[in-house]
């Protein structure tokens, strides 16, 4: 790298890298704590509850592979190990999907909804504790716009899914 090109870097200095160290603290530890409880009380991790939670939320609980794997943030691969997890242990199956060409889906199963209803209690609890009253509601309303903000900068495809109105299927 010349000197020229390091004169050009825009580096973070004072409280801008301060900050950038907070936003680091935050991805790295927030996960592996919602993780560890998810783990702790409930057997699975924080991937799988993912997974669970963006099939429940979807009509028939049912979701093309290849969205399911832009919604939970994981590669293809990685998606496949998790359903084969939960495929395994009778909350998840595979099927053929017709949307949008011939894929395959993911489709929660009645003992994956219970599963994620038994679940949920705990991880919302957490969620709660770690992030939404620690930061109180402009806190958290200001956390999420800068979430979205930044997904739509880095993973555009992912934001487009986050955005796309989706009729519950709750209950």
């Amino acid at each position: 790298m010349t000197e020229r090109a390091d004169e050009d870097v825009p580096w973070l200095v004072g409280a801008q890298l301060e900050d950038w160290k907070a936003v680091m603290a935050l991805v790295t530890v927030l996960p592996a704590a919602m993780d560890a409880q998810l783990k702790r009380d409930a057997g699975v991790n924080l991937y799988e509850y993912q997974v669970l939670a963006a099939l429940s939320e979807r009509p028939h609980g049912e979701i093309p592979m290849s969205d399911l794997a832009r919604l939970s943030g994981g590669s293809p691969s990685r998606l496949s190990h998790a359903v084969s997890r939960l495929e395994d242990l009778g909350w998840v199956t595979r099927g053929s999907c017709t949307e949008a060409g011939k894929r395959t889906s993911a489709r929660l199963t009645p003992s994956g909804r219970e599963k994620l209803r038994a679940t949920a209690p705990g991880h919302v609890r957490e969620v709660r504790r770690l992030v939404v009253d620690a930061l109180g509601p402009e806190g958290f309303a200001a956390l999420a716009r800068a979430g979205r903000v930044v997904t739509q900068v880095a993973a555009p495809d992912v934001a487009a899914v986050l955005a796309a109105p989706v009729p519950t299927a709750r209950g």
